[in-house]
């Protein structure tokens, strides 16, 4: 599955779980929660997966890791919080170039609607 369309999946399921719990809970339910139904659809996810940094040609594990990681091409950065701000946008990106990865999907379970509070992060790699 191309990684659009995947996406477009995935955001189908964080609406139901969202939809399901509502705004106001800790991040670590939605998180949870997301990565039982993903798993349940029958997709490959990966829960608080690792990821190294390079510097000048040496790997560091400096504890980084993304919250859910979809199908190795995916990856969701949940929170829940009042307001997404630049610097959630900056991390995920961070993440998507750490990782070579294309696409992230931003996701503050703290809103109203999840469509409110969903950001698409695309790599220029």
């Amino acid at each position: 599955m191309e990684v659009n369309e995947l996406s477009n999946v995935v955001i189908g399921m964080a609406i139901d779980v969202h939809s399901a719990l509502g705004p106001g809970l800790l991040e670590n339910a939605y998180q949870e929660c997301l990565f039982y139904k993903i798993q349940k659809e029958g997709f490959y996810v990966e829960k608080e997966k690792p990821i190294p940094l390079v510097f000048e040609g040496m790997r560091l594990n400096c504890g980084y890791r993304i919250d859910i990681l979809v199908e190795n091409k995916l990856v969701l950065e949940l929170k829940s919080v009042e307001k997404l701000s630049d610097l959630h946008l900056a991390q995920t990106l961070t993440y998507l170039r750490l990782g070579n990865f294309k696409l992230g999907l931003l996701m503050n379970f703290n809103s109203y609607l999840l469509k409110d509070g969903l950001k698409r992060v695309v790599n220029n790699l």
